[in-house]
């Protein structure tokens, strides 16, 4: 079989991203499509899992097609190592069609069908090898185009109460991870109120948009948690994907929102934004939408869509764009403050607070490296068994961010924001002293 360089280099691509589709039960659509071997979705089995397949509207260019020839058409499970192997062989003219390959579990082979052939078709396998397999059509005749609504559903059966899972088993626990960190966000916005409720005359309007952050993230994290527990439960989010999708977005768009006012010193340094740093926000907060876009765009079709890869590449740009945007403002107010430490005379504060701002510079670059990089290549050399691991990695690093945001900015009289030094103390008794002599 002639297979398509670019669809085969595509779907290795493909196969090397290791982050799990949430495999719940999946519609997807091929329209007069004569691609050799169509990719649909990966999971993560147990040994005790199962493939449900629903397909109807089947329908072939070549009415004429002979039954004989649909040994060559069919749906088949493989791993990314055992494809590679597949591939190599058809490569070399081993074998003539993917189907063929002693690597590869026929799922569903079209010569299983009766004549003449029905437009609808439902098939059931159980994979009793544990492994991380991507499910795979193959169409081995030339020319041939295919059309066909192909309803998807792979999940693994609890081999003691019957029970499905619709997660890979790696992802399984992702739930659990999320309500527990739901829970550790909620006692810290409690913990944020009580700060302001006893620093309310140092509390600035800053102090309760942070307030605003934790509870969109705890909420984030909430509706995550039930997105992944009714899709490992039914196969289907019942409507928590939009609900996250929403709170994600605003979560988002505020975080980023806050590290751009406390790089430019907004509400603690000065009550107003410059030009430039307004530019920066009317930059980030439109990048943030489209980055949402994308993010929807890429979990609702699958990463096995035509369109996914351009989707991802688009998230990934407009991701790196903003982490980059929210540190000008930070660089600018480390300029502003060296030079006001070398000229108003007031360089005891000013090397504090130029001390502070460089120790944030440095933790968000860390926080956005550790969950753009480090993430990324934890899931990448991790088992499929042990994804979840990533996910923690992530939420630990934000918490750990949120942490050192408050504590370094919490509303308080001796905080580095409003620190004064001794002369201008003693000039202000001072003052206050004259004042007093007046009155009297």
């Amino acid at each position: 079989m002639a297979i398509s360089t670019t669809a085969v280099r595509l779907l290795l691509l493909l196969l090397t991203f290791t982050a799990l589709s949430s495999a719940e039960i999946r519609t997807t659509v091929v329209k007069s499509d004569a691609t050799p071997i169509i990719p649909f979705d990966d999971f993560g089995f147990s040994r005790s899992g199962v493939v449900e397949l629903s397909i109807s509207g089947l329908s072939f260019s070549d009415p004429g097609l002979s039954h004989a020839s649909f040994s060559r058409l069919g749906f088949f499970l493989s791993t990314r190592d055992a494809w590679m192997h597949v591939y190599q062989q058809l490569q070399d003219g081993e074998i003539s069609c993917a189907l063929d390959a002693h690597l590869v579990k026929k799922v569903f082979v079209f010569d299983a069908l009766p004549s003449p052939t029905p437009s609808s078709i439902s098939a059931y396998f159980n994979q009793t090898d544990a492994g991380q397999f991507t499910l795979l059509f193959a169409n081995c005749i030339p020319n041939l185009r295919v059309s066909m609504s192909v309803k998807s559903s792979m999940f693994n059966v609890d081999q003691i109460s019957g029970r499905r899972t619709y997660l890979s088993v790696g992802a399984a626990v992702l739930p659990r991870i999320y309500y527990f960190f739901f829970l550790v966000y909620a006692c810290l916005a409690v913990l944020w109120i009580i700060v302001l409720r006893r620093n309310r005359l140092t509390a600035l309007r800053i102090h309760y948009f942070m307030l605003a952050v934790l509870a969109l993230k705890a909420l984030n994290l909430l509706c995550e948690a039930e997105d992944k527990s009714y899709i490992n439960r039914t196969g289907s989010a019942h409507g928590w994907d939009v609900l996250f999708y929403i709170f994600s977005f605003l979560k988002g768009i505020t975080l980023f929102t806050l590290i751009v006012l406390i790089g430019t010193g907004w509400s603690f340094l000065k009550p107003y934004l410059q030009g430039k740093e307004k530019k920066v926000l009317m930059v980030v907060i439109p990048l943030q939408i489209l980055a949402n876009a994308a993010q929807v765009e890429l979990d609702e079709t699958g990463k096995f869509a035509p369109a996914w890869v351009t989707w991802r590449e688009v998230f990934l740009l407009v991701d790196v764009i903003c982490c980059c945007a929210v540190l000008f403002p930070i660089v600018w107010s480390i300029k502003n403050l060296r030079e006001a430490a070398r000229t108003d005379g007031k360089a005891a504060v000013n090397l504090m607070k130029l001390t502070l701002f460089r120790q944030y510079y440095v933790v968000v670059i860390c926080y956005i490296y550790f969950t753009r990089v480090v993430v990324y290549a934890l899931s990448t050399i991790t088992s499929y068994r042990f994804f979840w691991t990533s996910a923690i990695a992530a939420e630990l690093a934000t918490l750990a961010f949120y942490a050192f945001t408050g504590y370094k900015f919490k509303p308080e009289v001796r905080n580095p924001y409003f620190a004064i030094d001794d002369v201008e103390e003693e000039a202000a008794a001072e003052a206050l002293k004259l004042d007093d002599e007046f009155e009297l």
